[in-house]
């Protein structure tokens, strides 16, 4: 507590002064002048050091580049003079990029450590090698889509909207035993503007409000923008009968009403006068 006493008007405490046996380094800033080793100086001390060996190399390299520069002037065939070990180099580009690609491989394997996943259990259909190759216009049967039902373990799950095919195997809900395991390996557009999954799983449209038909565009375009789903190819749906009713509602009230719209259809047809075939004289 010197300092309080000093300002308590008694006398200032003797200045300190490092003991003769431990000035034992240069002092890089003043020559001819002692310091101690001590740790606050080390970092002063070692940065020194460093540059008179940054100099001893500049040097050394200086009377390289003189005695290349004089075999050349001689007409000598000489080597290519090396860089001067001194010089700052820019990192550039190139070692930039070096640097990002160290840097995920590290972190990717730590991921791998940590979590047992390279991606850190991050899911996204950008991290997965099949979303940079092409389609190909991958072409399934109704037949051949059924056999991606999620039933074999050794196959992917597929559902089909509208025609587009889809790999939705990450998806539980999909799985044998989830709520839209009903989906897998058919077409169902109809289902998906309904809601009828059980009656509607077809791709005919026909009847479908303006509501129900922005409801399938609707889970087009959530199938599209999914991160862990991928399109991989198209079905070859077979053209609708249109000789046939498309399928009726599943709620009791619409069905009724598109009942009581093909009886009145169907009388209407029925009273209409037939016209009788021409006869040739």
């Amino acid at each position: 507590m010197s300092w309080f006493k000093e300002a308590a008007g008694g006398p200032a405490p003797a200045a300190f002064k490092e003991k003769a046996e431990n000035l034992t380094e240069d002092d890089p800033a003043i020559p001819g002048r002692k310091v101690s080793n001590k740790s606050a100086n080390r970092p002063f001390l070692a940065y020194h050091e460093y540059r008179v060996q940054q100099e001893k190399l500049h040097q050394e390299w200086l009377e390289e580049k003189k005695a290349h520069d004089e075999a050349v002037a001689r007409g000598e065939k000489v080597k290519a003079l090396r860089r001067d070990p001194t010089e700052v180099r820019e990192v550039g580009v190139l070692g930039v990029l070096k640097f990002l690609l160290v840097l995920a491989v590290v972190v990717s394997l730590s991921g791998k450590f940590v979590t047992n996943s390279y991606t850190w259990d991050y899911e996204t259909k950008w991290l997965q090698l099949k979303s940079y190759i092409p389609e190909g216009g991958r072409l399934f049967s109704p037949e051949y889509l059924a056999t991606f039902n999620g039933e074999d373990p050794n196959k992917p799950i597929y559902v089909a909207i509208d025609g587009e095919v889809y790999d939705v195997t990450k998806g539980k809900s999909y799985q044998k035993g989830g709520s839209y395991h009903i989906l897998a390996g058919k077409e169902g557009a109809r289902a998906f503007g309904t809601g009828c999954f059980k009656e509607h799983m077809t791709h005919d449209k026909r009847g479908l409000t303006q509501e129900e038909r922005d409801g399938i565009e609707h889970w087009k375009q959530f199938y599209r923008d999914h991160q862990t789903y991928r399109k991989v190819g198209k079905v070859a749906l077979r053209p609708i009968d249109l000789k046939t009713d498309p399928p009726l509602h599943c709620i009791p009230e619409r069905r009724e009403q598109e009942l009581a719209e093909r009886a009145k259809k169907a009388k209407a047809a029925a009273e209409k006068p037939s016209v009788p075939e021409h006869q040739e004289l």
